[in-house]
C-alpha cells in the first residue's frame, strides 16, 4: 500500500509505459465512470476504517477494478483522498459562496441559506465521514492537515469572515467579532459532527434546530439590527 503522507511511494505501482497502455485502451466515458466508482468506493472505506486503515487493494476491490487501474488515476493513498476531498466536500464549498456575490438577502437570511448547503452536503452528509477523520487522524498525518486545512478550512473561514463584512457594511450587525474570529461561527457544526458520532444512539442532537437556535444567539450577540 502507497501512502506519502507516512512512507515513500510503493513498487507495487505499475510502469508508465503499462499505466499508458491501459489508458490508451480505455475511453473517456469509461474512464470517467471508473475515477467515480473508485472516488465513491474511497470515500466508503475512509468513512468507514480511517485513512491509516484504509487499503488500496480495498479500495480497488470495492470500485470493482483491479490495483493496477487504480494507479492509472491516483499514485497513492494520499493523492485518493484528496481527490475524494475535492469531490465531496469542495464542492458544498465553492457552492455556498457562489451565493455570497449577488445575494440580496440580510445577514440572516444569508447565514440561514448557507448553512443549509453546508448541513445538507457536509454536517449531514456523506462528507461528514471525511471531517471526523481528519479530527480523528489529522494530528498524525501532518501533510493531510495542511492540505485539508487549505482547500477546506481556509476558504471555510474566508466565507463567514466575507458574510460578517458584508453584514459589518449593511449595518446589519454591529460587532467585528465574526470578522476577527469566524470559527465561532463554525463552532455549532463542528459540534453537531463530534457529538453526533458519539452519542447519537444515546443523545441524537437535532442539527437543524441546534444550529438555527445557535445562529439566533450569535446573531444577537453580533448585534444584529434583522429582528
Amino acid at each position: 500500500m502507497t501512502d506519502r503522507a507516512s512512507s515513500s511511494p510503493s513498487s507495487s505501482s505499475p510502469p508508465a509505459a503499462k499505466r499508458r497502455r491501459a489508458g490508451a485502451a480505455t475511453g473517456p466515458g469509461q474512464r470517467e465512470a471508473r475515477q467515480a466508482a473508485i472516488l465513491a468506493a474511497a470515500l466508503a472505506k475512509f468513512t468507514a476504517q480511517g485513512y491509516a486503515a484504509t487499503r488500496l487493494e480495498d479500495v480497488a476491490r470495492a470500485a470493482g477494478v483491479a490495483k493496477g487501474t487504480l494507479y492509472l488515476y491516483f499514485p497513492d493513498k494520499q493523492a485518493l483522498f484528496e481527490a475524494v476531498v475535492k469531490d465531496t466536500v469542495a464542492p458544498a464549498l465553492s457552492d455556498a459562496a457562489a451565493l455570497l456575490p449577488a445575494y440580496q438577502g440580510t445577514t440572516r437570511e444569508l447565514l440561514h441559506a448557507i448553512s443549509e448547503i453546508l448541513i445538507s452536503r457536509i454536517v449531514e452528509g456523506p462528507a461528514r465521514g471525511i471531517l471526523l477523520l481528519m479530527i480523528a487522524e489529522g494530528p498524525r498525518f501532518p501533510e493531510l492537515a495542511a492540505f485539508h486545512h487549505r482547500e477546506v478550512v481556509a476558504r471555510g473561514v474566508a466565507l463567514i469572515r466575507a458574510i460578517a463584512e458584508r453584514g459589518l457594511a449593511r449595518g446589519e450587525i454591529t460587532s467585528d467579532a465574526a470578522v476577527r474570529f469566524p470559527q465561532i461561527v463554525i463552532a455549532p457544526a463542528m459540534t453537531s459532527l463530534v457529538w453526533n458520532s458519539l452519542f447519537a444512539h444515546i443523545a441524537p442532537l437535532d442539527v437543524r434546530a441546534f444550529i438555527q437556535t445557535y445562529r439566533d444567539v450569535l446573531l444577537r450577540g453580533l448585534g444584529s439590527t434583522d429582528a
